[in-house]
């Protein structure tokens, strides 16, 4: 997911898509400790969005919505 994209979304939109990236990385973990994964550079994928998602709360938060 492209920050562009990201910085379009409400913030409630934001808070809603970062449990959605937190719960999947938990699954993804899950499938790889039982060895299960078949994409294991999706872990680091959907890390690098959970902090993408995170930056732009945070800009957000000290900036306000204009930013």
């Amino acid at each position: 997911m492209k920050s562009a994209e990201i910085r379009k979304l409400a913030p409630a939109e934001l808070d809603a898509k970062l449990l959605e990236l937190k719960d999947e990385l938990f699954k993804l973990r899950f499938q790889q400790a039982i060895n299960q994964l078949d994409n294991p550079m999706r872990i680091s994928a959907v890390k690098k969005d959970i902090a993408r998602v995170k930056t732009i709360q945070r800009d957000i938060e000290l900036h306000g919505a204009n930013s």
